[in-house]
């Protein structure tokens, strides 16, 4: 592991300005490993939806893809958490830029020799340079920043992770037409971009590690059951995080649905249906800026009821039959923005409510239980498109129906701040 014997920022010891350029390299940084995620991870979808297999074949190859997206995050966050309290959580990152880099070459044989099974190993390995990398990239944020920024910080990380989510899903798009029969190219693209971002993490600024001495347990299991039990222990942390989990999960359902509901309902090509992907991703990119700046220097958790009510009525009114492309992606739009004031605030509990000793593996465990979230979708997705013969536009109906429960969640077992 990369070694940082760095002090904390003085950003947090009273001199503001000593922090921005350590702050926005981490945004950089993560808006290019966001990008690069679920470029590969849907570029590798449309390839698998312009072959044209038969529906069932095709439901089953992205339910592959989309759980093979979320397994390393089950397999591999608490990892990530260990490093990021053992090690600092600088030098972590710039270790998994290190290892993307490598994925970025394998990738690109992959695309070269237009290997499906090989270019899902590519969409693991991605995705498991970003579980080692998230519990470090959420753990920066109160070490780089004071409190009273942490909600604002929360906004501009959730609009960068999520713009940089939905601009690779447009680009994967463009890539997919573009590049047809000579991939090879967009693997040199993606590459191109790792580099940038090992570049931008080492701006990040330096940062002692929270847990020296703390020993690596080599049953995940036994370690996730200790983090579980800190959550429990925090009725705040708690229902941060089973928000936080269900929000995932709805997100990874939804950019399921928007892939086939553009193909079949809409019948528009790969171009049009990443702008639909774009709506979803501009609103929550503008609901968690705003719900950053609405919070006023607090974490303001009644923005999470107003997020969920919101998710739960533009999840029914674009489930609606009839809709043309426009309705469509205002509809998508606005249930982002929703989204956003839903998502900011409750990571900003799940990073503020831990002990610093503690933070890196509660975030971890947040991680790993959100992605659960994620791998659940891909077998709902299967099981409402295949076995339950659900049309996109009922699949999204089905969402907002199970929106209604997170937002009982929201209002009714909101516990008050302590």
């Amino acid at each position: 592991m990369v070694q940082d014997c760095g002090v904390p920022p003085q950003g947090q010891r009273g001199q503001p300005t000593r922090w921005r350029l350590g702050f926005w390299s981490l945004i950089i940084t993560q808006f290019q490993g966001a990008f690069n995620d679920n470029g590969l991870k849907f570029l590798v979808i449309y390839l698998i939806v312009g072959q044209d297999f038969p529906p069932v074949v095709r439901d089953r190859f992205i339910l592959l893809v989309g759980a093979l997206f979320a397994i390393p995050f089950v397999l591999f966050s608490l990892v990530g958490g260990y490093l990021a309290d053992r090690h600092s959580k600088r030098a972590v990152t710039i270790g998994t830029k290190i290892f993307e880099i490598g994925v970025g070459l394998f990738a690109m044989a992959a695309l070269a020799l237009g290997n499906l099974p090989m270019e899902a190993v590519a969409v693991f390995l991605i995705s498991t340079q970003g579980a080692l990398f998230g519990p470090s990239k959420y753990g920066l944020l109160p070490e780089l920043l004071p409190e009273n920024k942490l909600s604002w910080a929360n906004g501009i990380l959730e609009l960068g992770t999520f713009l940089a989510s939905i601009t690779a899903v447009m680009f994967a798009g463009f890539l997919a037409d573009e590049f047809r029969g000579r991939q090879v190219w967009s693997g040199v693209v993606f590459l191109g971009l790792t580099m940038i971002g090992l570049f931008t993490s080492l701006g990040i600024s330096r940062v002692r590690a929270a847990d020296p001495a703390r020993e690596f347990r080599g049953n995940p299991l036994s370690d996730l059951v200790g983090q579980l039990r800190i959550i429990a222990k925090d009725r705040v942390l708690n229902w941060a995080v089973v928000g936080n989990t269900y929000l995932w999960f709805l997100a990874a359902l939804l950019q399921f649905v928007i892939v086939v509901y553009g193909h079949d309902s809409l019948q528009v090509d790969e171009t049009q249906i990443s702008y639909l992907q774009a709506a979803v991703g501009i609103g929550i990119g503008l609901g968690s800026l705003a719900a950053g700046y609405l919070s006023r220097g607090k974490i303001e958790q009644r923005l999470v009821p107003l997020g969920a009510m919101g998710m739960t009525l533009f999840g029914f009114l674009v489930s609606q039959h009839g809709l043309g492309i426009w309705a469509v992606r205002a509809d998508l739009c606005f249930l982002g923005i929703f989204g956003g004031f839903y998502a900011v605030p409750v990571n900003a509990l799940i990073q503020h409510r831990p002990s610093p000793e503690q933070k890196g593996g509660v975030i971890a465990a947040a991680n790993l239980l959100s992605f659960i979230g994620v791998f659940l979708a891909a077998g709902v997705y299967f099981a409402l498109s295949t076995a339950a013969r659900l049309k996109p536009g009922q699949i999204f109906l089905a969402g907002a129906i199970m929106t209604l429960a997170a937002t009982f969640h929201a209002f009714f077992l909101m516990p008050k701040r302590q």
